[in-house]
């Protein structure tokens, strides 16, 4: 016995249509909340700038442990100030933003907001802060005694300073954003 396989097309703006309609009834359709397509929005910023602060604290990383190591002579990685061995630990608020994002937890993505302003915006600001006199030094006298590379240590390291403070910025207030997103939902569910 043969059976007859019909091919059917999907309806395009060029090909066939449902019969009885032009179109024009799409406004009754379902979509999705503002809030879902936000949180979606909110999660995939949050997720760009935690891997983009993953590969500043790998570049921190390899500076200390090539320095403390001893891999490579100090005249071409100079050993870090005091600052970045506090920056370390500026991995603890990311592994708990990458853990708050899939099940939308909110203790972790409030560990993570508050652990970022402790373990990651606060060493940046006492970094910019003690490597200010060498700052000084360098704009004044144009000697630097610190080398990354051949390039001045004070000088590399505010621009990564710079860098990781708009990092840490962004994602706490992405994170923010995201908190009031979940509480607006939650909120909705609990008046239904």
């Amino acid at each position: 016995m043969r059976r007859a396989w019909k091919i059917s097309t999907m309806a395009s703006r060029a090909g066939p249509r449902a019969a009885g309609t032009d179109g024009s009834d799409f406004q009754h359709r379902e979509r999705v909340a503002s809030h879902y397509q936000m949180s979606v929005a909110l999660k995939s910023e949050i997720r760009k700038l935690n891997i983009v602060h993953v590969l500043i604290w790998v570049l921190m990383a390899a500076q200390v442990i090539v320095s403390q190591l001893g891999l490579v002579s100090h005249k071409v990685v100079a050993s870090p100030y005091q600052w970045e061995y506090t920056y370390l630990l500026s991995m603890i608020p990311t592994v708990f933003s990458f853990l708050a994002l899939p099940r939308n937890n909110i203790s972790y993505l409030v560990i993570s907001m508050i652990s970022s302003g402790l373990f990651c915006v606060a060493p940046l600001l006492y970094g910019s802060m003690e490597m200010f006199p060498v700052a000084q030094q360098l704009y004044r006298h144009g000697k630097s005694y610190r080398f990354i590379f051949g390039f001045s240590a004070v000088t590399v390291m505010y621009l990564v300073i710079v860098i990781a403070v708009q990092v840490h910025a962004w994602q706490i207030y992405y994170s923010k954003k995201l908190l009031d997103q979940w509480f607006t939902s939650t909120q909705e569910k609990k008046k239904k």
